[in-house]
């Protein structure tokens, strides 16, 4: 979808990238996400990566991170664990418009295991991170699985923000990515549940609510240039 002038047109996409350990899949092809309300399509979408991995033939290459973001990667792109796009291909898009490309990357990273992230999959990362940051998009992290990663959270969720381990876990994972612990979001994932809970729910919708207002921030500074 093009951004239209009018704030309530503008289409704001979003990429997410996961860091992934061993047991952990992903998207092998780009693919585009929208999110309804009743019949109504809202105005942002959300592209999956194929994550990360830190093997060097391993996961995504870092350039088709860096160039899905900048808007060179049409959808349907099959991601190449050995080989990164090029410019030659029929998937590259040489000359982006804004619909095409990304106002916020976003991070998933597993809570539970933040402190055991590979030396090598943080030089990726860092790779990234320098690149995006260069062209001053903005980059947030949804922390999951807090719960696993705090006994106190596993009883009661609500304690979240007081927690010290989940405190500890955000600080750690802002030193390894190099984002800031104010977009750093951590949640609760959904896993044998057959019924929504608001205490998940409203985690979720709050990280929702801060990465849909960094990038439509983002995006108002493209469109005043």
């Amino acid at each position: 979808m093009k951004p239209e002038s009018s704030s309530s047109a503008r289409s704001v996409n979003f990429f997410t990238a996961k860091l992934l350990s061993e047991n952990f899949h992903s998207s092998v092809r780009l693919k585009g996400f929208t999110i309804r309300s009743g019949r109504k399509t809202l105005p942002f979408v959300f592209k999956d990566i194929m994550g990360l991995e830190a093997a060097v033939l391993a996961g995504s290459q870092p350039d088709d991170i860096i160039n899905a973001v900048f808007g060179h990667v049409k959808d349907g792109y099959k991601f190449n664990q050995e080989q990164a796009l090029t410019s030659k291909d029929e998937h590259y898009i040489s000359d982006p418009t804004l619909s095409n490309q990304a106002f916020c990357l976003v991070y998933v990273i597993d809570g539970n295991t933040v402190d055991f992230t590979d030396d090598k999959l943080i030089d990726k990362l860092k790779i990234i991170r320098q690149r995006i940051s260069d062209q001053g998009i903005p980059q947030v992290v949804v922390m999951t699985k807090v719960d696993k990663a705090c006994p106190l959270i596993n009883k009661n969720l609500r304690k979240i923000y007081t927690s010290k381990k989940i405190k500890e876990k955000v600080e750690m994972c802002s030193t390894k990515t190099g984002v800031p612990k104010s977009n750093i979001f951590p949640v609760k994932n959904y896993h044998e549940e057959i019924d929504t809970e608001d205490d998940v729910d409203v985690l979720i919708l709050k990280a929702l609510e801060q990465i849909v207002q960094i990038a439509d921030d983002r995006l108002l500074d493209c469109e005043s240039y």
